[in-house]
């Protein structure tokens, strides 16, 4: 949603994805607009992708520039402004208190501002499968990962290196095997095989060489394959084989046979 008043830019789009830890995602290009001092119920995970932003946290100065992710902690004021002419874009994500304790406001408050290359680019492609409907199990997989590296930061201990589980591993394949159609939840799939989230994709990564939801995927492709093959039509196909819609089979089919449904009923 895009307006203009006063001669200031406004450009927002915001929405509740259905990713338990995840209460809102908020995208917004802003050019002259200036948040007064306020606090937020849930932690503010913020990235920006053009321009930079001035805040004020506990009384102290902080800024975001590109390569920075910044995590704002629960109940702490903070405001914020552009720190460039050209105001700033940015993407925004709240996480409630599954993703992060409360324990971690304190040091949150003492380092907001993470310089961690590896963080941005989880931050970032974890907005994209967010965007993405039927992609769920990719964004909690992804959202693992961010809540891991966080809590890193925030609570620094010794690195560990990853540890094997090879059974639970083939556990969390036969799930996904049963479920083709169905789908998994990575909240579904934690509750039937206790284990952290993160541990239980990392050990699938480890075992097989591919993230849980890539796995999932290529065996829905599979299935289309032989339904395209069988005359089907792509939207039946789609329905058929658990994705979201067409567009969503298009875009995963494509990617791993590297033509459309359409084209590849259509050359045998």
């Amino acid at each position: 949603m895009a307006s203009q008043r006063d001669g200031v830019r406004r450009n927002v789009t915001a929405w509740r994805p259905p990713i338990p830890g995840v209460l809102e995602v908020f995208h917004a290009r802003f050019t002259e607009y200036a948040y007064p001092m306020h606090v937020h119920e849930a932690w503010t995970l913020l990235i920006v992708d053009a321009g930079a932003v001035r805040y004020d946290l506990a009384r102290h100065e902080h800024g975001t520039p590109h390569d920075t992710v910044s995590l704002l902690p629960p109940h702490v004021a903070h405001n914020g402004s552009p720190a460039t002419p050209d105001g700033f874009r940015k993407r925004v994500l709240y996480l409630d208190f599954s993703q992060l304790g409360e324990d971690l406001i304190g040091p949150a408050v003492d380092g907001p501002d993470l310089r961690d290359p590896v963080l941005r680019r989880r931050v970032a492609q974890l907005h994209t499968a967010l965007a993405r409907p039927g992609d769920e199990l990719e964004a909690a997989s992804r959202l693992a990962f961010v809540g891991e590296r966080l809590r890193a930061h925030l609570r620094p201990r010794a690195a560990r290196p990853a540890r094997r589980d090879p059974v639970l591993a083939r556990q969390l394949r036969e799930l996904l095997d049963e479920r083709v159609v169905q789908g998994l939840t990575l909240a579904e799939a934690t509750g039937l095989l206790p284990a952290h989230p993160a541990h239980l994709v990392r050990a699938f990564s480890s075992a097989y060489g591919i993230a849980p939801h890539q796995y999932l995927m290529s065996r829905r492709v599979e299935r289309a394959r032989q339904l395209l093959l069988a005359g089907r039509a792509p939207a039946d196909v789609a329905t058929a084989t658990g994705f979201y819609d067409q567009a969503h089979l298009t875009r995963h089919f494509k990617r791993l046979v590297g033509v459309t449904p359409g084209r590849y009923r259509t050359s045998t």
